[in-house]
């Protein structure tokens, strides 16, 4: 496959970049910073702000398959984070349907999932005090999920992960779900980013979910 990647120097984009390269497909990796991606034969290094639309659309077009993993929170933090967020996705939708490409994988937040009661576990009291803070990046995130379901253009995936997501093993066992929370025997809900990447390259190569969110753990 031929694979855009935006935001592919990211905690959960470098990822699916090294698994998108690992399978042998040609990957584009679209950043504001290209000299921190690794040198590969199947790389071709993009840097742009996703500011500039049009040039985005152009260099999205031709793919077979677009991955939404941009981060603004890597800028900083605070209560703009939440304008920042929905100004950066607008874009990448914009620029996705200037492109002519249909499928879209986007990296979604775990937040807008749905506790056993189905309450948001943003909104739910399991969501904890210390996450307080971060709170205007996850509701921007959610956004994303948002403005997706009222796209009637595109043929979009929201891959949201479990609560816990950290660096740890390529396994290749976990379980896939729709919108509500996966957590283990003893109630935790983790997967490693590895992981998350093998599931998410997966669903590139043989699409599952169509306009519609999905999960992860273990």
């Amino acid at each position: 496959m031929k694979i855009a990647i935006i935001g592919a120097s990211g905690f959960i984009g470098s990822k699916i970049l090294d698994e998108s390269l690992r399978r042998g497909h040609e990957v584009t990796g679209i950043v504001r910073h290209p000299e921190r991606l690794p040198q590969n034969h199947r790389l071709t290094p993009v840097g742009l702000d996703l500011k500039e639309s049009d040039r985005l659309a152009r260099v999205l077009a031709d793919h077979d398959a677009i991955v939404s993993a941009w981060n603004a929170a890597k800028d900083g933090s605070g209560p703009e984070l939440y304008d920042r967020f929905v100004e950066g996705n607008r874009s990448i939708i914009d620029a996705v349907k200037k492109s002519g490409v249909k499928r879209l994988l986007v990296v979604g937040g775990a937040a807008s999932l749905k506790t056993p009661e189905g309450v948001e576990y943003i909104d739910s009291p399991q969501f904890p005090a210390s996450y307080e803070p971060f709170k205007p990046a996850m509701r921007g995130v959610r956004e994303y999920y948002y403005l997706l379901k009222s796209e009637p253009e595109l043929d979009w995936a929201y891959f949201s992960p479990a609560i816990m997501i950290q660096p740890g093993e390529r396994t290749g066992k976990f379980r896939l779900g729709g919108d509500r929370i996966i957590a283990d025997a003893s109630g935790l809900s983790r997967i490693s980013v590895e992981d998350y990447a093998v599931a998410a390259v997966d669903e590139l190569e043989h699409p599952k979910h169509h306009r519609e969110r999905f999960t992860i753990g273990y």
